[in-house]
């Protein structure tokens, strides 16, 4: 499949004259409660539809232009349904800010399978062709992206356990360098020349969505579930799976159905922890020491 950037535009209007046609204007706005980074809100136009559309600093369009290419990349699979990105951009003449525009998805009582169709659908978007998504490699994404407000390296790279340890775990390691002691830093150094000891390559590389907690799993109107806010790239589907179950996890059900779909490989039990280690020092990075202590459990698991 072919990879295609969403439009960028350099006004709100102009978006919604490219999309909606002239004479579309805005109606209502209503502030939407939601993430810490942007400010959210619903559109109402004149033409009756609705549209979401998230707000911040100009400094900040990269957020959303790594947000528009990772949902179009989501969008490409034709396998989850993720919000219709409309456009993106800088307000430069009025407000000066920087917007990402999106299909207004609303909330629905999820259907009764609904956990079930998710893992399939799932499973199809990580044996969808990723070759379109990386430059210059099979691991990576065409460009770079945020993980929260961390930024996220996807230079494209030939093997998953180097991807793994140049872009996620070393980058996050040297923001947290001053949490750990002298020991420690051997231990971590220790981890990072072992890792072809623990991780193991995929049977075939899939696009990630990257963040996929409970939270960026919602219902939407026709009750089956939407991906939202992706840190996308192509890696190992298991690192997906494992970040389902950090904070919570889903509903067995879920496990249960994507395991029937067979890219489970043997031994993702063990390796589990170690994926969770990137996500547990981002959250290290942006949020400070409540992390610590898991972090440091982690490096001991697999440093004797």
């Amino acid at each position: 499949m072919e990879f295609k950037m969403p439009p960028q535009f350099t006004s709100v209007e102009e978006a919604l004259f490219s999309v909606f046609g002239a004479g579309s204007k805005i109606k209502t706005v209503q502030k939407l409660a939601g993430g810490d980074i942007n400010e959210a809100c619903r559109l109402t136009l004149s033409n009756g539809k609705r549209v979401f559309i998230k707000l911040n600093n100009k400094k900040n369009a990269s957020f959303f232009s790594a947000e528009a290419a990772g949902l179009a990349a989501i969008a490409g699979t034709k396998t989850v349904r993720t919000p219709e990105v409309f456009g993106f951009g800088s307000d430069e003449e009025k407000s000066g800010r920087s917007f990402l525009m999106l299909e207004f998805i609303g909330e629905q009582k999820p259907v009764s399978d609904y956990w079930e169709t998710f893992a399939c659908q799932l499973s199809a978007m990580h044996r969808a062709d990723a070759s379109s998504f990386v430059k210059d490699g099979t691991y990576g994404f065409v460009c770079g992206n945020y993980i929260g407000s961390e930024t996220q390296i996807n230079t494209g790279c030939c093997s998953w356990t180097a991807f793994f340890r140049d872009c996620r775990l070393k980058p996050q390691f040297k923001r947290a360098a001053a949490y750990f002691d002298q020991a420690e830093r051997r231990q971590i150094v220790k981890l990072l020349d072992h890792l072809e000891d623990i991780l193991v390559e995929p049977e075939q590389p899939s696009l990630l969505h990257g963040d996929l907690w409970s939270g960026n799993v919602i219902a939407g109107h026709d009750g089956n579930a939407w991906l939202i806010d992706p840190a996308v790239y192509v890696g190992h589907a298991e690192a997906d799976l494992a970040m389902t179950e950090l904070f919570g996890g889903f509903p067995q059900e879920f496990y249960h159905t994507y395991q029937e779909m067979g890219l489970q490989q043997e031994g993702y039990r063990r390796r589990k922890d170690l994926y969770n280690l990137y996500h547990l020092l981002n959250h290290l990075n942006m949020f400070g020491r409540s992390y610590l202590l898991s972090v440091k459990r982690i490096i001991r698991e697999y440093v004797q």
